[in-house]
């Protein structure tokens, strides 16, 4: 049965009540029109992320012949310049659904239409057409570029489909696909990485970037990527403020308007907090469609939470006390200080959210905070963090949540006495379970697990480390991958630009734009050695500095 107009209605009004989520995106971005075929991609993953998940769509079918391309100028790929008997838009549903099948020829497509004319009916086909015009069609009136995103189309429709656990007529491919990459199962050398970087960079700039607007009006001659490009550039430049960044940019870019260094900073003052944050996390979603279609990312499930300081701040704090606050040291210094959510394990290391921490905020609103972001975004299982937030109401709330944690627990005289007793014992690990009062005669129960550290420099209960964790002592080996988003913050900061400026949505925004220069590397890297090995190491095979390099490139230098 077809979805009824309720159904399709329900679907429309979810996407149009949440936040993260733009269509058509080319109402939203300025970097797309109606003849975007990055957005048409855009617009069916939105699409087709909800579509699924209603009880009454449980047919591929469906989804190809309901989905609203009105919109969208077909024109602009269309190769014939006279009228033909059949529209483009009824063509590529058409194409959509062979390449969602599998079929290699046009026969299988004819012949299966043929069988079902329902279906004809409603994808608008008032006849069949035969093999030759279905094969001109393809190979002459379509243009390359409309070819390629009819599969990606396909692609993302299958994958959606599955993950809603809808029937799909074959299995969808983890892998983007790029064609003649001329890529074998040897190891790549390093010209054949660059080579795939460079494609996946641009691919992955094309539907990341878009994510942030300026909200500038229309007919602006700077156009809006070379903020980015310049926002990039001074990511590369390590300690390259904004106004010497936008000269030296003038001169590489290759574009004929570039925006000066006074004139971005402005713009980006013009941001709320909030209005970052929505922005980033939209930019992340649309990162984490493209490696989810990874098999290989289907691993993540445990986020690190963690609070990054800015360098000590010396200036006069007059007047933003509660921006520039103390150390997490507790030393006589004052910084800006930054949390994040990150994958960390065996997933692809993307910083899945980022905001501040002002004066007297408490770590459960930040934790919380967080956490409702991650889980918008992913499946988590499993919440490390720092001794910071060895808070019993923390625990709680993610124990409320369902999920497991480990945290380090500060040591108090009862674990210092304990440790004491290990020591005299000479035994390494030792767990006893624990109630942590909540106030009113509520307690949270955890578990304490001591154990003693390797090659410790101390001869007392300094020795011992005490974790506690929901979920048994097998959780504890998981906490060492929070190391990365330590290595991750060095990185961070490697591609922030320098500035002087005490305004604290400026300091945020150059903060967040490089966790998602960082998460924009990796996940490139990631789909590299995916594209080029078929499997997934940790360890970067692309650097850093190259991703940036390529980004640069594609928002309009060199």
């Amino acid at each position: 049965m077809p979805p009824s107009r309720e159904s399709q209605r329900s679907i429309f009004r979810e996407i149009a009540q949440h936040s993260h989520a733009e269509w058509p995106i080319y109402e939203s971005s300025p970097l797309y029109d109606q003849t975007s075929l990055a957005g048409l991609e855009s617009d069916v993953q939105v699409v087709s992320q909800r579509w699924f998940r209603h009880d009454n769509h449980t047919s591929v079918e469906n989804f190809i012949c309901s989905l609203p391309l009105a919109y969208f100028k077909f024109d602009a790929h269309n190769h014939y310049a006279s009228s033909t008997r059949y529209e483009m838009a009824t063509l590529f549903r058409v194409f959509v659904l062979k390449e969602c099948y599998g079929w290699d020829h046009e026969t299988a497509l004819v012949e299966y239409l043929s069988c079902h004319p329902s279906l004809c009916d409603q994808l608008g086909l008032e006849a069949i057409p035969d093999q030759s015009t279905v094969w001109r069609s393809w190979n002459q009136r379509f243009t390359a570029d409309l070819r390629d995103t009819v599969e990606t189309a396909a692609r993302t429709i299958l994958i959606k489909a599955k993950s809603a656990g809808v029937d799909v007529p074959r299995e969808p491919e983890r892998k983007l696909r790029y064609h003649d990459d001329g890529s074998d199962d040897s190891e790549p050398d390093d010209r054949t990485v660059l080579e795939q970087a460079e494609k996946l960079s641009d691919h992955v700039s094309r539907v990341v970037f878009p994510a942030f607007s300026l909200n500038r009006g229309e007919g602006c001659e700077i156009h809006e990527n070379a903020y980015w490009g310049l926002q990039t550039y001074l990511g590369l430049r390590e300690g390259l403020a904004a106004n010497e960044g936008a000269r030296s940019f003038t001169y590489e870019s290759t574009r004929e308007r570039t925006p000066l260094g006074h004139a971005h900073r402005d713009h980006i003052r013009d941001f709320s907090i909030e209005r970052i944050r929505e922005m980033y996390r939209q930019a992340i979603r649309h990162l984490l469609d493209e490696v989810a279609e990874t098999e290989e990312f289907f691993r993540a499930g445990i986020v690190a939470i963690d609070i990054t300081e800015a360098d000590p701040f010396t200036g006069d704090r007059t007047g933003h006390k509660d921006e520039i606050i103390g150390t997490k040291e507790q030393t006589d210094e004052y910084a800006y200080q930054w949390a994040t959510v990150q994958l960390v394990g065996n997933a692809v290391p993307i910083v899945l959210d980022a905001r501040p921490v002002r004066k007297g905020e408490a770590r459960l609103e930040i934790v919380e905070d967080l956490l409702d972001s991650a889980e918008d975004l992913v499946h988590v299982d499993n919440v490390l963090m720092d001794r910071e937030f060895d808070s019993q109401h923390v625990l709680e709330m993610i124990s409320q949540r369902g999920l497991s944690y480990v945290v380090p627990k500060r040591m108090q005289t009862s674990e210092k006495a304990q440790a004491k007793r290990l020591l005299q014992r000479d035994q390494d690990r030792y767990e006893t379970d624990r109630k942590l009062h909540l106030g009113k005669n509520e307690w949270h129960e955890t578990t304490l697990i001591y154990r003693r550290k390797e090659n410790s420099e101390h001869d007392d209960h300094r020795q011992y480390s005490v974790f506690m964790t929901n979920r048994g002592s097998g959780h504890l080996t998981e906490y060492g991958y929070r190391w990365e988003i330590e290595s991750g913050y060095k990185s961070i900061k490697r591609f922030m630009a320098a500035t002087t400026s005490k305004n604290f949505v400026l300091r945020f925004f150059y903060f967040a734009f490089a966790c998602l220069l960082y998460s924009i590397w990796r996940a490139v890297d990631l789909l590299v050695q995916v594209e080029l090995t078929g499997e997934y190491e940790h360890a970067p095979i692309v650097t850093a500095d190259n991703t940036l390099t390529l980004l640069k490139k594609e928002t309009g230098i060199g």
